[in-house]
């Protein structure tokens, strides 16, 4: 059976390919079909590295059977939609977003922005990119939003993530709470940015003097092909 293929951000760097096509045998796993991967591109990542990847847009684990005409996508590690949710190209306006979770029956308001910095880790940096697996991470998001709602039993939640190139000093990230007390929204917006840096296919990508990082997705192995080639 043939099984596509996604990769992203750094697995799509090293690959040199964003979609490739796996011919399997009927009783193939999501693992069987990610040691062939790695074995069609051995310096996708360290061996002792575990691949995460994804069918249909939900994480998967490994001995999960695959069918004709599912799609995998490989998820490095992660640092459109409806009006609470947004993934987008353009310019984040946090008044705008902020405004959607406003009513007069909450009495707080608490608004996150992401911005980019100057410097990190002693680098001077010169702009971010953002790239999305957008199907997944919208999905990803509004189970976010709908978590936080149970938990903090409050309605209003809005998130807004910014792909692309990001100037230094603009924003990428914009997550607004309103509850009626402020305990509850305080609580919810920390707890939105925690989760979505952990549980959604976003990466960054640094650009700086001298040259570019995969934040999260070199950091987590002990050495780095692309580095190591330099």
């Amino acid at each position: 059976m043939k099984i596509d293929v996604r990769l992203f951000a750094l697995y799509r760097e090293r690959a040199g390919t964003e979609h490739l096509t796996l011919d399997l045998r009927e009783d193939a796993t999501l693992a069987g079909a990610v040691e062939e991967i790695r074995a069609r591109y051995p310096h996708l990542a360290p061996p002792k590295v575990e691949i995460v990847a994804a069918v249909n847009a939900e994480y998967a684990e490994g001995d999960m059977a695959l069918k004709e005409g599912d799609e995998i996508a490989l998820i490095p590690p992660v640092s459109g939609g409806s009006p609470m949710v947004v993934i987008t190209y353009d310019s984040l306006d946090p008044d705008e977003i902020t405004a959607r979770v406003r009513k007069e029956t909450n009495g707080a308001v608490v608004t996150f922005l992401g911005t980019t910095r100057l410097y990190a880790e002693g680098r001077k940096v010169l702009h971010l990119e953002y790239e999305a697996f957008t199907e997944m991470a919208l999905k990803k998001l509004e189970e976010i939003r709908v978590q936080l709602q149970r938990e903090w039993d409050i309605e209003d939640i809005a998130i807004a993530h910014r792909i692309g190139r990001v100037d230094i000093g603009e924003i990428s990230l914009v997550v607004a709470v309103a509850s009626p007390h402020r305990y509850e929204a305080f609580m919810a917006c920390h707890q939105a940015v925690d989760r979505l840096k952990v549980m959604v296919p976003i990466w960054k990508k640094e650009y700086f003097e001298g040259g570019h990082h995969w934040v999260a997705c070199e950091d987590h192995e002990h050495t780095s092909p692309v580095s190591a080639s330099a």
